[in-house]
């Protein structure tokens, strides 16, 4: 799937989304005023913009996402790999434990991960 951009404040709108989606528009204006302090407009505006990129959908006024949270994560790690690392994990990956202690669960995790990417 090409999941369309979500740019940083969506971002933070969609988390809200998740949370409790299916929702009510209005309902989710005043969680945004509470947990982001949007305006019931600028709650609006981002309903309207992520519904036409195809993020969300907006069925008699009940906005669900057609993008999971993980699929935006997927798309997001994909592009900073691509343009920050040209296209390469093992950059990435050396970049970001760059630094970090990494504990002996960590280690099998990533094991784990390379050993199931091995196997058809």
């Amino acid at each position: 799937m090409n999941v369309p951009k979500i740019f940083e404040s969506e971002y933070r709108f969609c988390l809200v989304l998740w949370e409790c989606e299916p929702i009510r528009s209005a309902d989710l204006a005043r969680i945004c005023k509470d947990k982001l302090g949007w305006s019931r407009t600028t709650t609006y505006t981002v309903i309207k913009r992520l519904c036409d990129r195809g993020v969300l959908e907006n069925n008699d006024s009940t906005i669900t996402s057609l993008v999971s949270k993980e699929e935006a994560q997927i798309s997001e790690i994909d592009e900073l790999v691509e343009k920050k690392f040209e296209g390469s994990l093992p950059a990435f990956i050396a970049a970001f434990s760059k630094g970090r202690k990494l504990c002996d669960e960590d280690i099998d995790a990533l094991r784990k991960l390379i050993e199931g990417a091995e196997k058809p």
